[in-house]
């Protein structure tokens, strides 16, 4: 098929999902290749700074329905990029994987269009007991019957530096010791992001394209070797240690809601496994994709070394200012002698019920701010007011207790590099910073 690709056409293409993980490394290539292109987004400004070239349209699944007769006009080929692997507030799978990708498809049926692409998931089934992958099969499905030329792209586990689930596999192989769930045996074929973008690039001009494809990288491993090419890549060292299953179940009970890597669904999705054979998307390249000793290179290794670490280190640094702001208060309030509290407040000025109510609310406000950081919507509040608390803190002992810089153990000395260490975890925390999960 490769062979045959017919390069020097010029198509247009509308895309939805284009600015995922997926849909913006095929969106690069389209634009490099010269193709026309329709993005339909939620945030119209951002998508046309990002791609100047293209006609943008606001648009989106789970709330109302686009133009898509309007949008569709005179389009070549339409791809669904469009997938989200936890539900959230107005955006669930059934919205957002079946019932609005239906109704692009309806629409470009109706309108006309030469070909459909549908995004899908190695495994995707609406038979599945995963929701993720069972509505992707429904919108599969519904996809298929459809009277239009369409092609199914089923990838694999995608290797893309910036993508949230590479990092947390380099997350898990940069630890000193790498937890692997079951012994690490189940069985992957990671396909880099650069060849899925070019496939579905192919695709979008090749004269025929076939009815599914799966995109797989060019063999088949388990967690553990995996894990143990990406250390080798991000020149990390360590061991690896097994956890029973029984051992996973409890932690994906306890934590699964926290984060969708230890979910009952991912774990089971992982069991299941996601291999297949290579030979068609080789065929489609005209090459073999590219093998997992390849994914981590000089270009990739800093910045993926870097945001495995952080995977870690946030929570961490996020975690010990909170377990400080809860044990100051109760030493505050329980542990340390209150006449010596009482002592020094009165050396600021403050006296009797006045300083009683000083102290105990100064312990209750830090217990307050220790347990906002366990609620990400308050998070960012919380680390404004633990510096605003510190700086004032840091400003009544200098004005009357000047001495305490001069302390041996340098209690204030200390508050310097603990506002660094909240400023950094705001920004590292922050809704729309880059190493937010």
């Amino acid at each position: 098929m490769g062979a045959t690709i017919l390069r020097e056409a010029v198509v247009r293409v509308l895309m939805t999902g284009s600015t995922g993980l997926i849909g913006s490394a095929v969106v690069r290539r389209l634009s490099d290749a010269g193709h026309e292109l329709v993005l339909v987004v939620r945030d119209v400004e951002a998508a046309r700074a990002r791609w100047p070239n293209a006609r943008v349209v606001r648009g989106g699944f789970g709330g109302d329905t686009p133009a898509w007769p309007e949008y569709l006009r005179d389009v070549d080929v339409v791809i669904n990029a469009v997938g989200i692997f936890t539900e959230q507030a107005g955006q669930s799978f059934d919205a957002v994987h079946v019932k609005g990708p239906a109704e692009l498809f309806r629409a470009a049926a109706q309108a006309g269009v030469r070909r459909v692409i549908q995004i899908s998931a190695l495994g995707a089934s609406a038979y599945r007991d995963e929701a993720y992958l069972s509505s992707k099969g429904r919108a599969d499905a519904q996809l298929a019957a459809l009277p239009i030329e369409s092609t199914i792209v089923r990838p694999s586990l995608v290797f893309a530096p910036e993508g949230p689930s590479t990092q947390w596999f380099a997350a898990l192989a940069v630890l000193p010791v790498t937890p692997l769930p079951g012994g690490g045996n189940q069985a992957l074929q990671p396909v880099h992001i650069d060849d899925v973008a070019e496939a579905i690039a192919r695709l979008v001009v090749a004269p025929k394209v076939p009815p599914e494809l799966v995109l797989v990288g060019p063999r088949a491993l388990t967690l553990r070797q995996y894990l143990a090419a990406l250390r080798r890549g991000l020149g990390a060292r360590g061991a690896f240690i097994g956890i029973p299953a029984s051992l996973l179940r409890t932690a994906s009970r306890l934590f699964g809601r926290f984060s969708p890597w230890l979910s009952g669904e991912t774990m089971r999705m992982l069991d299941a496994g996601s291999t297949g054979a290579p030979a068609p998307l080789t065929h489609l390249l005209g090459r073999e994709p590219r093998d997992v000793d390849t994914f981590v290179d000089p270009g990739n290794r800093r910045a993926l070394r870097t945001a495995a670490m952080l995977q870690w280190l946030r929570p961490l640094l996020r975690y010990c200012l909170a377990s400080m702001w809860l044990a100051t208060a109760m030493v505050s309030a329980f542990v340390y002698p209150v006449r010596d509290s009482l002592a020094l407040l009165a050396r600021t000025g403050l006296h009797g019920a006045v300083a009683d109510v000083a102290l105990y609310g100064a312990a209750a406000l830090d217990a307050v701010l220790g347990l906002m950081l366990f609620a990400p919507r308050w998070r960012r509040l919380s680390y404004s007011l633990q510096l605003l608390l510190i700086a004032a803190y840091t400003a009544i002992i200098t004005v009357f207790l000047p001495e305490y810089w001069a302390h041996p153990y340098g209690p204030i000395l200390k508050n310097v590099p603990l506002l660094a260490a909240i400023a950094t975890a705001r920004e590292l925390d922050a809704p729309n910073g880059r190493h937010r999960r």
